[in-house]
């Protein structure tokens, strides 16, 4: 009788640890513009070549070239780069306050914030996004009050949320910013429904749902997808690949052997693998998107390849699982320093600009800090009244809760 051999399972590693260099070739680049752009109505399974291609607009001189090359006018590039720069200072400022123990915690964006930027910029009013903790410029974008971002992160008197959210995880609904929610994967699920209510009602808003690479290994990663093709709901699925889930490499979600836009196409919705950290290729990516949910055409999945630049959050060191130079040699590069080289190819920045534009924007965000913290820090204990954990509850406050409060004596 022939001898099997044992069995082994095959458990995936990462390409680099601390000590050594990462090699990125499992990435699988595209050259810029070698992507095709095919109409908005294409078929679901006709994307399949866009989920393992990479659409890249930008090429290592500045130029922009290809088919994706979108059309956007000056003050909409210069917008979007002083947005990711303010993006960026924010989050610098933020963390130097949770170490002041101003706040408890904080989550960066640092090597992302093409992403949120550029998306938001192609969506229209109305239209709402369900995020996760690393897409704060989108609110940057829709040009939130930056006071009331810091109340929120500092839990004070004025948290817009009365101190009932993790700090990061704002709820703006006038700027299109559902609350976030630490549930990973939720954000998928709850952006199909609303989409599928907007259809319902009528009308012409499209939902944008925002997961991480690791949290498509949850469930409600394919719950999603399959009521999105299903139902053909006006919503775009970003999932927004940054290689690490807190610790966890982005192959043990399953992005080893496949790219995880091809999940997408295998569940009969159009998918695209984009380069994240090219802002003009996730303007471009985005608007054939939200023309494709507007036009009734149905949903599309969209992998952002990226990188996270920094920790998870204030409670991580990353220098433990990966090496700690690895965003300088990431092969996608810096999304703020590719944007300013190609304004500047085109003479519409300067270094003379972005030295005053980083100073303005420093001081905005020292301002608006200083203003938010008149109203209290983690540090002096100022945190919304006693009054407010019976608000927002209930549309009219039952009997036995306005006896609690009275009895409260607030």
């Amino acid at each position: 009788m022939n001898q099997s051999k044992p069995l082994t399972l095959h458990v995936p590693e990462p390409t680099g640890r601390p000590g050594c260099k990462t090699d990125f070739s499992y990435l699988h680049l595209s050259a810029a513009g070698a992507a095709p752009r095919p109409p908005v109505d294409v078929l679901a399974a006709d994307t399949a070549e866009l989920a393992s291609t990479l659409v890249r607009v930008l090429d290592d001189d500045g130029n922009a070239v290809g088919p994706w090359a979108p059309e956007i006018d000056s003050d909409m590039l210069r917008f979007g780069l002083r947005t990711m720069m303010k993006t960026r200072i924010f989050d610098a400022r933020m963390v130097i306050a949770q170490r002041q123990k101003k706040m408890s915690f904080y989550m960066t964006s640092l090597g992302e914030e093409a992403i949120g930027t550029a998306h938001a910029l192609a969506l229209q009013d109305g239209d709402m996004n369900f995020p996760t903790y690393r897409q704060q410029s989108l609110l940057m974008a829709r040009n939130f009050s930056l006071v009331e971002m810091i109340c929120q992160l500092l839990s004070n008197e004025r948290d817009p949320l009365k101190g009932r959210q993790l700090p990061v995880m704002y709820s703006v609904r006038e700027k299109g910013f559902f609350t976030i929610s630490g549930n990973l994967a939720t954000q998928f699920v709850q952006a199909v429904g609303w989409a599928m209510a907007s259809a319902i009602k009528g009308d012409t808003k499209i939902a944008s749902g925002w997961i991480g690479d690791g949290a498509t290994a949850e469930s409600d990663f394919n719950t999603a997808l399959t009521f999105a093709h299903v139902y053909q709901a006006p919503v775009i699925l970003n999932v927004v690949n940054n290689q690490w889930a807190i610790s966890t490499f982005q192959a043990l979600a399953g992005g080893e052997s496949v790219t995880f836009a091809a999940r997408g196409v295998g569940s009969g919705i159009a998918s695209l693998r984009v380069d994240g950290n090219d802002f003009l290729a996730v303007y471009a990516a985005s608007k054939w998107a939200a023309e494709r949910a507007r036009s009734n055409l149905g949903p599309t999945l969209i992998e952002w390849v990226t990188y996270r630049a920094g920790p998870h959050s204030t409670s991580d060191d990353p220098s433990k699982y990966r090496p700690a130079d690895d965003w300088a040699h990431f092969p996608l590069g810096d999304p703020i320093a590719r944007l300013r080289k190609h304004l500047t190819l085109k003479g519409l920045w300067s270094d003379a600009e972005h030295e005053a534009t980083q100073a303005e924007l420093e001081a905005e965000i020292v301002a608006a800090q200083k203003e938010a913290e008149q109203f209290g820090t983690l540090a002096n204990g100022r945190v919304p009244s006693a009054a407010s954990m019976f608000e927002d509850v209930y549309k009219d406050m039952p009997e036995h809760l306005r006896r609690q409060r009275q009895q409260l004596g607030v």
